[in-house]
């Protein structure tokens, strides 16, 4: 099992991965991404600025996760527990549904607690689908703290929660 940075050539199994997620979601009744988000585009981007890592075990892509510097204009307004300068933003972590209750989500975010503590950056923020609760709870018992409620409407009408976790200050 290996995480590293996804490119290009991995976009098909990428896409796949996101849209088999979301589809599983909605069959959850949980209508946290649709037929727009995460789009192709979304991950071409996260490829083209090298912030999209995968997750490998033999030759398939089980998940990934996007490690981002850059806020979110929705994220603008939230009172965090920390001052505004050098934190991960987490986004787009998914496992495909064949290989979820393994622990790759585990591992994916164990790689992002240990990069963000190697890089120095000061905490960890990321937001979840108040409507999906497996995964508040799944943040919650890695003390990740539950903060204010933002809103995509191009996904829901209904709030995504804020979380951070302080890791170097």
């Amino acid at each position: 099992m290996v995480i590293k940075k996804a490119s290009e050539s991995d976009l098909a199994q990428l896409l796949s991965i996101v849209k088999s997620c979301g589809q599983n979601l909605i069959e959850q009744g949980i209508f946290q991404w649709n037929e727009k988000y995460p789009s192709k585009e979304v991950l071409l981007e996260d490829i083209a600025l090298q912030q999209i890592w995968k997750l490998e075990d033999g030759n398939s892509i089980v998940g990934l996760i996007v490690l981002t510097e850059i806020e979110d204009d929705e994220y603008q307004h939230v009172k965090w527990l920390t001052k505004k300068q050098h934190h991960l933003y987490i986004h787009r972590l998914a496992v495909d549904p064949k290989f979820q209750g393994k622990g790759y989500a585990q591992k994916l975010m164990d790689f992002a607690e240990k990069y963000a503590k190697e890089n120095g950056y000061n905490s960890i923020r990321l937001d979840t689908f108040s409507q999906n609760k497996r995964n508040q709870k799944f943040y919650e018992q890695r003390n990740y703290i539950k903060l204010e409620s933002i809103y995509f409407p191009n996904q829901s009408e209904f709030p995504f929660y804020c979380y951070e976790k302080i890791m170097n200050v």
